[in-house]
């Protein structure tokens, strides 16, 4: 196959683990027969300094006509220490994942047998943890109307959903628990917002096209508390933009380290993969970032957006491996050998 892609390193870590995902992404290619063109563009930070906005029509063109994005992360600490600024990296993100119609954001947590000890959680608590978090991306109070009133001392930010975005959002969350153990549970706090009251009436509507699948409905603050107490108990779960943004951040360290989990933000045209990591920006050129996330992000990229299991299998495989053998970077070392970035990702790509 011939592999057009778009390739968006951004800020902080970002060019530093997205160098490790080509690698082992053209090992991929290589080992299987493909062809990949990669499409570099800017966004963040970067692209703020070069062109005065974050995500530039320039960089948008490239992503829309790309078969996938694979991205890095935004984010620089002149912005974030600067809350009057007008222009900020994030801006950027909300701006693609709206004009690419990034709608459902995917977030899988899972363990790994060599790591299981090194998670902040018991054991016993995390063994079989293997949970989809489908995040709605482009609604919610992030895109709702904000500003400020009583010369400045009154801010709000207005959290609006319409029922055809719940509805495609949980769509996807329905068809995803059908491949895998039939449990959705809708995250939600109908007890007291209205937009959880929307979400929750539209999936109910909705249980009647997919008898097969049995659903739950939780408030947000109860699975906070059950996913560090019993993770292994949800398969997939579906909720709003802003729960799903502090949710899957918690999730992700059952694992070990935020280093670990990739993720992918589709739409009805467009796919992007990404780690979920930040910018990490002190740690920006010195070579300790953890690349497996971005790697595990291409790796997804490949299953989804080409359907090449077989290739993103391959990827899981030597990321295990890697793991096993203690090729690791510095978050996973526990006082061992620490290798850096650029090292584990010519470890991963040799072993491919």
């Amino acid at each position: 196959m011939k592999l057009s892609i778009a390739l968006l390193a951004g800020d902080g870590i970002g060019p530093e683990v997205i160098d490790q995902a080509v690698k082992v992404s053209d090992a991929v290619a290589k080992k299987f027969g493909h062809e990949i063109t990669w499409k570099p563009a800017l966004t963040g930070a970067a692209a703020i300094d070069a062109v005065g906005e974050p995500y530039p029509d320039s960089t948008h063109d490239i992503c829309k006509n790309a078969d996938a994005v694979l991205f890095g992360a935004i984010g620089h600490p002149k912005y974030d220490n600067d809350p009057s600024s007008k222009v900020r990296p994030e801006q950027g993100l909300l701006k693609m994942r709206k004009a690419l119609g990034l709608f459902a954001n995917i977030r899988p947590t899972f363990t790994f047998p060599s790591l299981i000890d090194k998670s902040p959680l018991k054991r016993e608590r995390i063994e079989g943890t293997d949970l989809v978090i489908l995040r709605e991306l482009t609604g919610g109070i992030y895109f709702g109307e904000k500003g400020r009133r009583d010369g400045g001392e009154t801010a709000y930010d207005n959290c609006v959903y319409t029922r055809e975005e719940v509805k495609r959002l949980a769509k996807k969350g329905f068809e995803l628990a059908m491949t895998r153990g039939k449990k959705l549970c809708c995250v939600d706090k109908a007890n007291v917002l209205e937009t959880s009251r929307l979400w929750r009436e539209t999936v109910q509507a909705m249980e009647k096209d997919y008898p097969e699948v049995k659903v739950s409905y939780e408030f947000v603050d109860a699975v906070a508390m059950r996913l560090v107490q019993w993770p292994n108990s949800y398969d997939v779960l579906i909720t709003e933009n802003l729960f799903g943004d502090i949710l899957t951040d918690e999730a992700s360290v059952i694992s070990g380290s935020m280093g670990l989990m990739p993720s992918a933000s589709i739409g009805t045209e467009n796919q992007l993969f990404e780690p979920i990591h930040g910018s990490y920006p002190q740690a920006t050129g010195l070579n300790i970032a953890n690349p497996m996330a971005t790697v595990l992000s291409a790796a997804m990229m490949f299953e989804m957006a080409f359907d090449l299991q077989e290739e993103g299998a391959a990827i899981r495989k030597v990321v295990n491996k890697a793991l096993a053998q203690g090729m690791v970077t510095e978050d996973l070392a526990d006082g061992g050998k620490a290798f850096g970035t650029k090292e584990v990702g010519d470890w991963l790509a040799a072993n491919i």
